[in-house]
């Protein structure tokens, strides 16, 4: 499976994995060797939790080492130059009079608050491939909605 990111997000993976590598690995050790010292570990809560707290940590750089190794890096200035909307491409639709600016980026790059879609979700996948002046209906949970696309950048 691909991953599609920007540069800057990327890095910021690369960032986390870095501190939990380092930092949250050596406090979750410190954790369960503090518990550990407290006796019984069949009942002893903290251990329990230090585990669960080792369990979420390893899962985590198991995740981030996956998207990083499988990362393709979205190229904003290709995006540019491009007729069609398509993964680092920034879109401008209307929908019912207001307008909207959105990033296609990739699932790691998902943040609808500050304007990033990813190419997956219903919105992101319908804008792909089509051209300013489009129309498109997505699907939604309140039912659907229409957008047409006025910019590609």
């Amino acid at each position: 499976m691909e991953y599609y990111l920007t540069e800057e997000r990327l890095g910021e993976l690369k960032t986390e994995l870095e501190q939990l590598k380092s930092k949250a690995r050596l406090e979750v050790a410190e954790r369960l060797k503090r518990a550990k010292e407290l006796g019984d570990l069949s009942e002893n809560a903290e251990y329990a939790e230090a585990r669960e707290e080792q369990n979420r940590v390893e899962s985590r750089i198991e995740e981030l080492e996956q998207i990083i190794k499988n990362s393709v890096i979205i190229k904003r200035e290709s995006a540019k130059k491009a007729a069609a909307v398509d993964i680092g491409s920034t879109v401008e639709v209307a929908k019912e009079g207001k307008q909207f600016r959105f990033f296609i980026g990739g699932r790691s790059e998902t943040k609808p608050e500050a304007g990033f879609i990813s190419n997956e979700s219903p919105l992101g996948n319908g804008l792909l491939g089509h051209k300013v002046g489009d129309s498109i209906v997505v699907k939604t949970p309140t039912g659907e909605a229409r957008y047409k696309i006025t910019k590609i950048e």
